[in-house]
């Protein structure tokens, strides 16, 4: 480009703005950019709002952005870059954007990185019986003994299966690599190479759930998806396996998860569930084999930095002419969340 392209930001409320962009990504974008407004915007109906949109080339967008219509679209007549500082994109972008031949990215690869990074926690703990043995002392203190703790503990070797090469899986299969797991991968787009370059074996989601000490599902939430774990796959897990969820509560039947969690025959790390949060009173808050967190696996906190710096490294290569690193196509839509 021969001029430095304007920009201007839409999501829910100044706060958020200023934990994805610290000093380093404010200043990475006042170097190749002018901001036509401090404040982000977080609606588009008012004078104000349209007049910065009549100005800006690039809209940096994060979570509770207003929708962008067609006709936010004709009151933006230079836009031709939304910069998505978080992972989907779909609640707050019309398809008249593709239309308008629009680029779209998304942060939504850095924010697997905290996603991902959970997940590996809980399997390294599930495989040591962490739960288990913390509450066997907790229930035996100062009786417990070393026959309290269970004979099938360890990492070493340990089967895990990944459900969904998603960017969270992929980047928790790279993860796995430092680690001496036998990984299996459950994903019925890819072939047996890609899978074998990713370094894992593809098999079936029975065969996976059959054979993995932990089961960790990564996959999106469409149609075909929703309800994609039942009572057949959690039936067919092993005793004693753990089963992890981070990605979407609806992918999972929670009754049939109930049912298999309070005869304790498998254990469960819950970030998300269905609903969420669960209703007052439900079994799973105090089973001693389940671990149930408020959604806190993705970026939060300090964390929300990796997705503002993304999103400002997009702007960067808008800025200098080059190829945009994670766009968003209007293909791509139907197969991610």
């Amino acid at each position: 480009m021969n001029s430095r392209p304007r920009v201007a930001f839409a999501m829910e409320h100044a706060s958020l703005l200023s934990q994805l962009l610290d000093d380093d990504a404010r200043a990475r974008l006042a170097s190749v950019a002018d901001v036509v407004a401090d404040d982000p915007l977080t609606e588009f109906a008012s004078d104000r709002a349209r007049d910065v949109l009549a100005e800006i080339d690039v809209l940096i967008t994060g979570w509770g952005s207003p929708r962008v219509t067609a006709e936010v679209l004709a009151l933006s007549p230079q836009l031709r870059l939304i910069a998505h500082a978080a992972g989907t994109v779909k609640p707050h972008l019309d398809e008249s954007v593709w239309d308008r031949g629009v680029i779209v990215t998304t942060a939504a690869a850095a924010n697997a990185i905290p996603v991902a990074e959970y997940t590996l926690a809980f399997i390294l703990l599930a495989g040591k019986k962490t739960f288990e043995s913390a509450h066997a002392l907790r229930r035996r203190q100062s009786d417990f003994t070393s026959d309290d703790v269970p004979r099938d503990i360890g990492n070493h070797g340990a089967t895990v299966g990944v459900i969904g090469a998603s960017l969270v899986g992929r980047r928790l299969l790279t993860l796995l690599r430092a680690f001496s797991f036998r990984v299996l991968l459950a994903d019925p787009t890819l072939s047996v190479a890609d899978a074998e370059s990713l370094g894992v074996e593809l098999v079936p989601l029975d065969e996976l759930m059959r054979r993995s000490a932990v089961v960790t599902l990564h996959a999106p939430v469409l149609p075909a998806t929703i309800g994609m774990i039942g009572s057949e796959q959690l039936r067919a897990m092993k005793t004693g396996a753990t089963f992890i969820n981070t990605a979407r509560g609806a992918l999972v039947d929670h009754d049939a998860l109930r049912r298999e969690l309070v005869s304790g025959r498998i254990s469960a790390v819950l970030d998300v569930t269905d609903p969420e949060p669960l209703p007052a009173g439900d079994p799973l808050y105090d089973l001693p084999n389940v671990i149930v967190t408020p959604h806190i696996a993705g970026s939060l906190g300090n964390e929300l930095a990796h997705m503002g710096g993304s999103a400002v490294r997009e702007v960067e290569l808008f800025a200098a002419g080059l190829p945009n690193e994670h766009v968003v196509t209007r293909q791509a839509l139907a197969a991610t969340a």
